[in-house]
């Protein structure tokens, strides 16, 4: 078979396996894909390898039999055409794959140019658009995925939102109503009718639409606070305090936002010492927040507050803003990103939306574009300090240290009666094993500090890890100590400090007893049940040490320290064969480098018979 008469199926075919070849992806479903993000770069090269491998050779680019200037389309030239819509395809899909949803968009909006496109393209066209922000352009391919699909629940969803966006309030109502609900739990349309209702003014209607939704436990409380927000809009402050409450109530952990807007109820309706408890129990629970701060300072000032919902439109972005949290608590990117871009859609003006956004980005991977979410966040809202907190986080991820340091220095200036910057420098710092560095952070934060509290417990954890680290131990044990006194439970707390003896092969006992309760609150982490491990080990039980260890593993399999010490265990049970196994697998998963030469000299000699309840090592 010549090349020009190849069919499309085998060219598509042949394409794909040189991609998968080069990057282990699996087209169009299934099989794996390389771990992390993938650059820009990357996709491009997908597509050039795509569109190289299937056009013509350049000799045949233009057939004789194809007069110039005809204006017909050569077969060759539909080739080119084919491979260019293959190539945007594939570097499309492999982005959308990564999660880097705005890299998809661009490609496969370019696959979306050579017609027709099949519905499978045109879903993901939709989802890169919307997770990427572009709300408008997702629209116009909502409308060709409808045309083909009258059963598109997030096509129709995001022209409904065009419609609250142009105040077409029944139109939006109407869309919504057609949806058919997918999943046990349809969390947005009651909400969103609602808020549709109260956009034509008919509050009773949205009222008696929740009301008469359904909902489980985890959503309950959504509706209680959407309830509230409906009635404080129709100056009915009675039975939206009750509903208010009720939220409260229903909520197990309070976000700031609701905190926000119950505060903001209270104030406005003569009941600060009210919204003042709601703020102060709130932070009782954390270093900080901004946004209550700032709300509690304007409290404190006497300053009167706005409502957090003024109409149908900004009510329809709260409901996508809950429904984002939702999901990004249930580790589902593509609809917090989605849920939280269309709330930005409606609502360009609303800073916890953007950090959000910003957030979600973070928690994918992308920290370009959680920077450029943070930057858009207005230097005016409370909420802009946490956003330059978390952009610098994201700018040392990328490494540019020296940008994030800079910007945290200047934040500690700025505002010296705060100790998140410095706390957060000492992070960096810490991070970047700059352990002395990391110290004098925390040592000028935690000198901010007017009186050490229970929520300040974290700051002495994290100076007396630098500090260990540092090797300046009785400073670091202080810390530790210090930090478990403010708060006992707090299982990494009790691991760290219980490890940090076991390892030092002192205060055993107590050193167990410390990590056994840090498993009891954590049993789920192959960190703490290593730690336990390695006490029993420490203390020569060996087969016991053995049975966690192997736990250990199976939670943590590709941990170097977890591995190696449980080499070490099977070493002592006589079970030689394994302990080399698991010393090499430790050798190749990357352990600290001082490390490297301990575990060698244990798979070439083994291990020397241990003291009683000395280090093996």
């Amino acid at each position: 078979m010549t090349r020009a008469r190849m069919p499309r199926f085998h060219r598509a075919t042949r394409a794909a396996t040189l991609v998968r070849r080069a990057t282990g992806w699996v087209f169009p479903s299934g099989g794996t894909s390389p771990a992390g993000g993938v650059s820009r770069a990357a996709c491009f090269v997908l597509a050039l390898a795509a569109a190289a491998a299937l056009a013509p050779p350049a000799s045949r680019a233009q057939p004789a039999e194809t007069p110039a200037g005809s204006g017909k389309t050569s077969p060759d030239g539909a080739t080119a055409g084919f491979a260019l819509e293959l190539g945007s395809y594939l570097a499309g899909h492999h982005a959308f794959r990564q999660r880097d949803f705005v890299a998809a968009a661009r490609y496969m909006s370019d696959a979306l140019k050579v017609p027709p496109p099949e519905p499978g393209l045109l879903r993901r066209a939709l989802i890169a658009k919307l997770a990427s922000g572009q709300a408008d352009p997702a629209r116009t391919i909502a409308r060709r995925l409808l045309a083909i699909e009258k059963d598109a629940p997030l096509a129709s969803l995001s022209l409904a939102v065009g419609d609250f966006k142009a105040a077409r309030f029944d139109s939006a109502r109407a869309k919504l109503s057609a949806i058919r609900p997918r999943g046990p739990d349809p969390f947005y349309g009651p909400l969103l009718s609602a808020w549709a209702e109260v956009g034509s003014g008919r509050h009773d209607a949205a009222i008696d639409t929740l009301r008469n939704s359904g909902g489980n436990r985890n959503t309950e409380a959504f509706r209680s606070l959407h309830t509230a927000l409906i009635l404080d809009l129709a100056d009915r402050p009675e039975e939206a305090r009750r509903h208010y409450l009720a939220a409260a109530e229903e909520m197990r952990q309070p976000s700031a936002r609701f905190v926000q807007a119950i505060g903001s109820f209270f104030r406005r309706n003569g009941d600060a010492a009210e919204a003042e408890r709601h703020f102060r129990a709130f932070l009782a629970d954390r270093d900080r927040s901004s946004l209550i701060e700032g709300e509690l300072a304007e409290l404190l000032a006497g300053k009167s507050p706005e409502r957090v919902v003024a109409d149908g439109i900004e009510g329809a972005a709260e409901v996508f803003f809950n429904a984002a949290s939702l999901s990004m608590r249930a580790r589902s990117t593509e609809l917090a990103l989605i849920y939280g871009q269309l709330a930005l859609d409606l609502r360009p003006d609303f800073p916890s939306a953007r950090v959000l956004v910003g957030r979600i980005f973070e928690s994918a991977g992308y920290d370009e574009s959680a920077i450029r979410a943070y930057a858009r966040v207005d230097r005016a809202s409370p909420l802009s300090w946490s956003a330059r907190l978390r952009r610098a986080g994201a700018l040392s991820r990328l490494g540019r240290d020296d940008e994030a340091i800079r910007a945290l220095r200047r934040m500690a200036a700025e505002r010296p009666e705060r100790t998140d910057a410095l706390a957060t420098l000492g992070d960096l710092f810490r991070n970047e094993k700059r352990f002395s560095e990391s110290v004098e952070a925390y040592d000028a934060a935690i000198q901010r500090l007017e009186k050490v509290e229970p929520r300040h417990w974290r700051l002495l954890f994290s100076r007396g890890i630098a500090l260990e680290r540092s090797k300046d131990w009785p400073r670091a044990e202080k810390d530790l100590l210090a930090a478990l006194e403010l708060s006992p439970d707090e299982p990494y707390l009790l691991n760290y400090l219980g490890y940090s003896w076991v390892d030092q092969g002192i205060k055993l006992d107590d050193a167990r007893r410390m990590i056994e309760r840090a498993v009891e609150l954590e049993p789920q982490s192959g960190a703490i049940v290593d730690s336990l491990g390695w006490a029993l080990y420490r203390m020569g039980d060996y087969e016991g040490a053995v049975e966690k260890l192997e736990r250990a593993a199976e939670l943590e399999p590709l941990d170097p320290t977890v591995n190696d010490h449980l080499g070490d265990a099977y070493w002592q049970v006589g079970r030689r064969k394994e302990a080399a196994f698991q010393w090499r697998r430790a050798l190749n998963l990357d352990p600290e480098p001082d490390l490297v030469a301990i575990i060698e000299g244990k798979i070439a000699r083994g291990l020397s018979a241990p003291k009683a309840g000395g280090n093996a090592r």
